[in-house]
């Protein structure tokens, strides 16, 4: 069973969300969501200075299995993404809660999240 990260939040749509500096949220995909897509190879990622909103698609991720969308968890501006990941779409594989984080976003509104025993609870996942 895939782990869930008890610190976090998370959508429907498994992206899960942390608490950064001020405003700042730090964005990744779930280890639920990276066991259903397989081996990642490639990710696209939302550009510095562009604008996400909540429940809108952001960016994709492409496995050996299939491509999906991503999904923005919060509305607000991209400050930052992680270059590791572009290099290295496997990091999103081997730490999806650490190294494999794929975005941060200045917050100016949130999307409905869930609590990791929520998401847990929904998605078969174990805290």
């Amino acid at each position: 069973m895939a782990k869930v990260a008890a610190e976090l939040k998370y959508s429907a749509e498994h992206e899960w969300v942390a608490q950064e500096a001020g405003s700042d949220v730090s964005i990744g995909i779930s280890a639920v969501a990276t066991d259903a897509l397989g081996d990642i190879v490639y990710v696209d990622l939302p550009e510095v200075g562009s604008a996400v909103t909540a429940g809108e698609t952001c960016g994709e991720v492409e496995s050996t299995k299939s491509v999906s969308d991503l999904y923005a968890p919060v509305t607000g501006e991209v400050t930052e993404i992680n270059p590791a990941v572009v290099e290295d779409p496997a990091l999103i594989n081997s730490d999806p809660y650490g190294a494999g984080w794929l975005f941060k976003v200045a917050v100016t509104a949130e999307g409905p999240l869930m609590s990791a025993e929520e998401y847990a609870a929904t998605n078969g996942g174990e805290l």
